[in-house]
């Protein structure tokens, strides 16, 4: 008996310490905007709400390029990602579709609330069969808990990721960053910073 309290009440310990971590865990934001100025490490950025923010980059810091890519890029098969809108008729209209190289399939896999726009969803998944690759089809994306149809249009801006590096992130430089952590000091950083090539990410 004494052995099995003991036991729990370790169970119990490391199910405390693990709780009070995940708590402890800073809450991200995410950053569009553009980058002003340069000063060492720090960039000076103007975000999309007309906030001044300032990002440290660190040593390791994952610079990667958003690039333009075309309709026939997207295969069945292919892992991407869609910030889409609701319609009136009950349909989901592409704003934007982001081809994930295969080295990063299943990141973020699934569909959920996005704050691109107010009713905007962020979806990420498996382009399915029988996918037409015209202005106006119809991409179905699976992903684990089911699969969502998205309506490709006009004016949907479609693009890829490539190895970015530093020299990008300049002054004019068009940025994302999907999971920005502010720091004591009120900087934030980030693992990763997407910037565009010719094009202003557009999830």
């Amino acid at each position: 008996m004494r052995k099995t309290i003991c036991v729990l009440g370790v169970a119990g310990v490391v199910l405390a310490t693990a709780a009070a971590s995940f708590a402890q865990q800073p809450p991200t934001v995410r950053v569009r905007g553009t980058i002003e100025a340069v000063d060492g490490a720090v960039l000076s950025i103007k975000a999309r709400d007309g906030s001044d923010l300032k990002f440290k980059m660190t040593d390791n810091l994952n610079v990667v390029a958003v690039v333009k890519a075309l309709l026939d890029d997207i295969k069945p098969g292919s892992f991407v990602g869609s910030t889409a809108m609701p319609e009136e008729d009950g349909h989901w209209k592409a704003v934007e579709v982001h081809i994930f190289p295969e080295a990063m399939r299943g990141t973020g896999e699934g569909d959920r609330p996005y704050d691109f726009k107010p009713k905007s969803t962020m979806t990420n998944g498996t382009v399915g069969d029988g996918f037409a690759k015209v202005e106006g089809s119809v991409m179905t994306l699976k992903y684990k808990e089911g699969e969502k149809k998205i309506d490709i249009t006009p004016a949907t801006v479609i693009v890829t990721y490539a190895p970015g590096n530093k020299d990008e992130l300049q002054p004019g430089a068009k940025i994302y960053i999907p999971a920005a952590t502010k720091q004591d000091d009120g900087t934030l950083t980030s693992p990763r910073i997407n910037v565009g090539r010719d094009i202003a990410p557009p999830m």
